[in-house]
């Protein structure tokens, strides 16, 4: 009976013995960022304190047009009309053809204008035989005083008519006013015109700005040659998602009245030349209003901010102890901080520093 009793305890024993071997292989692993048992240590992503240059921005949506006069220079655009009514006998120009000051654009019929010049020139040429007349018979010897007078003044109205038809028949020929590419040729030949047609429009497409507007309550903050970040998107695109299109504009005007039935100050800022924008074009404006260099800067998610002020969470080996700091600018996800003991290269909490006690153990999930 001793033998058998031993027996069935030391077969118990081995089942035992390998039901605990079993449990310890077959169970299943704990899952991601499941604290195990024993000391609480929490899973969170880790980012490094960076030394970099913030930059505090106001935002501002709107469209490149030509820019408008200066003290030192004219319009950037004219519309091209004919100052005399007539009939468009020519058309010497294309939309987009690249023209300079000067240029013939259109020819107006000048049939009228032409017989009207050649008969000034006939009573010109008229006018000075009369007077050469006069000279030779000499004023108050073989002729009168008077007549001399008269044949000179005679002179004088004619070549006046004459100047006067010449000037007529020149209106005639319509010019570009400035250098620029035409964005619109409207006039064709044959037809009829007169002053209030636009024949064609001209832009200078070196000389255009984006006219956009502001919130009046971000207008103490700029100021005339801030930078200017342009972007490419539809209304309502976030600056931040657009296509950078140009770092290199610079704010050149700031109105001085407030809209009052928007809130916001109309502002220009210049186009770079080279970056392909067109008159009309929607754009997002990004102006550099405050500028912060070689600041340290943390990813916005590494701050807690309660009634107690602000912290980071520092990470040593793996151990995460919290610090406060000081927050400044923002700059899309990076938050300037200070702190005492603080370095760029420091690693810090940057998902799941909410909730963190002061100091803690942590396991770093790798991204």
């Amino acid at each position: 009976m001793r033998r058998g009793a031993a027996l069935a305890l030391v077969i118990v024993a081995v089942i035992v013995l390998v039901g605990i071997v079993w449990w310890r292989v077959a169970r299943p692993a704990p899952a991601e960022g499941e604290p195990e048992s024993g000391p609480t240590i929490i899973a969170v992503r880790v980012a490094p304190i960076v030394q970099t240059t913030l930059r505090g921005y106001v935002p501002a949506w709107g469209t490149v047009e030509p820019q408008q006069a200066t003290t030192s220079q004219p319009p950037a655009s004219a519309r091209i009309a004919t100052p005399v009514a007539g009939i468009v006998a020519q058309a010497s120009c294309a939309e987009g053809q690249r023209v300079a000051m000067g240029t013939v654009l259109f020819r107006l019929d000048s049939r009228v204008a032409d017989v009207a010049v050649q008969k000034a020139r006939q009573a010109v040429q008229y006018a000075e035989q009369g007077f050469a007349r006069q000279q030779r018979l000499g004023a108050g010897e073989a002729t009168s005083q008077r007549l001399f007078m008269e044949a000179e003044q005679n002179l004088t109205v004619a070549r006046n008519e004459l100047a006067n038809a010449e000037a007529q028949r020149a209106l005639l020929v319509i010019l570009s006013p400035l250098a620029g590419t035409l964005v619109r040729v409207s006039a064709r030949p044959g037809d009829a015109v007169d002053p209030t047609s636009v024949l064609a429009e001209v832009i200078d497409l070196d000389r255009l700005v984006i006219s956009a507007t502001v919130r009046s309550v971000d207008v103490p903050r700029l100021r005339i040659g801030q930078s200017v970040e342009v972007s490419i998107g539809s209304q309502g695109t976030p600056a931040s998602t657009s296509q950078v299109v140009s770092q290199r504009s610079a704010l050149v005007f700031i109105a001085s009245q407030v809209d009052s039935k928007t809130d916001a100050v109309l502002v220009r800022a210049l186009v770079p030349m080279g970056v392909g924008l067109r008159a009309g074009q929607f754009v997002n404006l990004r102006i550099v209003s405050e500028e912060h260099r070689d600041r340290l800067a943390v990813p916005v998610e590494s701050v807690v901010t309660d009634a107690d002020g602000s912290t980071i969470a520092v990470v040593t080996g793996d151990t995460a102890v919290k610090r406060a700091v000081k927050t400044g600018l923002r700059d899309g996800n990076l938050v300037e901080v200070e702190g005492d003991g603080l370095k760029a290269g420091m690693t810090v909490v940057a998902a799941g520093a909410y909730g963190l006690p002061k100091e803690t153990k942590v396991r770093v999930i790798r991204p």
